[in-house]
């Protein structure tokens, strides 16, 4: 797993700082260790102030649900445009 970025630890802290458990803050934040899906998740708790650990869960696994078809989209539209790209020039382009 990548290493926690900075707003990973955001989240952890803003975790910690409403008393979810260690091991749940910790769960949370190595599998949502980018960018977007901590800050996802930030703004998911900024407008609840106590949710059960259920919730939490379940939206972790939203977001990264999310993110894993996002993923998808893009290696299709890659491959999309490499497929246009062989119809255009042939199979002779690098």
């Amino acid at each position: 797993m990548k290493p926690r970025t900075e707003i990973s630890m955001q989240l952890y802290n803003l975790m910690m700082e409403r008393g979810y458990p260690e091991n749940l803050c910790d769960l949370v934040t190595r599998n949502l260790n980018t960018d977007y899906t901590a800050t996802r998740m930030i703004g998911y708790l900024s407008h609840y102030s106590d949710l059960p650990d259920v919730e939490v869960v379940d939206e972790m696994l939203a977001i990264l649900s999310d993110r894993n078809e996002l993923i998808k989209k893009k290696e299709s539209e890659q491959a999309q445009a490499r497929i246009s790209e062989i119809y255009r020039f042939g199979l002779d382009i690098k």
